[in-house]
């Protein structure tokens, strides 16, 4: 497995006691997820899923989606806690799933990870797996350069949204809406919606 993969499983139990329920989620981030889900028609991949609490709440709406993660401590502790909703072992970099096959995919914070030299390989998935039209939610860190940092289980990096804009553009994809927010007790947090063209 990768560094990645290797930091979170050594920390897959204690981040989804902190991290691993809608509880945990900022209101605004759960109406800017949920509405992108309540448009979304056909399939749908929740990418890097971690605990599943995103996955679950949105099958739970109705919407016919699966989690992917790298992690299987974290596919286990999916299953266990939303046994009525799909998970399976797996990475962003390479979905199993067929070309132009998605609605939506939803990568919330599971890209924070990729540097610039790697994040183009998950979009260029994301962008095959999306039927056109399809939509791509994106949460990730915002700062005014790509900047890495010491995040509290493996290195991460900040976004500006132009850039990562920018990039999505490269690989086939309409950028909707950006949306930012700021508080004294959160690192800037920054959310992008694309459309597949």
């Amino acid at each position: 497995m990768s560094i990645v993969g290797d930091a979170y499983t050594n920390r897959a139990a204690e981040y989804a006691d902190l991290l691993g329920s809608m509880a945990s989620v900022h209101p605004s981030d759960a109406q800017l997820v949920t509405s992108w889900a309540d448009r979304i028609t056909g399939p749908a991949i929740d990418a890097g899923c971690g605990p599943g609490h995103w996955t679950a709440h949105l099958a739970a709406r109705g919407l016919d989606i699966r989690g992917i993660d790298l992690i299987p401590d974290f596919i286990e502790h999916a299953r266990a806690h939303h046994p009525e909703t799909r998970f399976d072992l797996g990475s962003v970099d390479a979905l199993d799933a067929d070309t132009g096959s998605v609605g939506g995919v939803l990568a919330w914070y599971s890209l924070i990870h990729h540097d610039p030299e790697t994040i183009g390989t998950p979009l260029a998935e994301f962008a095959r797996v999306l039927r056109p039209g399809g939509e791509l939610l994106i949460g990730c860190f915002e700062g005014p350069t790509v900047e890495a940092f010491d995040h509290a289980v493996v290195t991460a990096y900040r976004w500006p949204l132009a850039e990562l804009s920018e990039r999505l553009r490269g690989t086939g994809f309409e950028v909707v809406e950006t949306y930012s927010r700021t508080s004294l007790d959160h690192r800037p947090h920054g959310a992008i919606l694309a459309r597949r063209s």
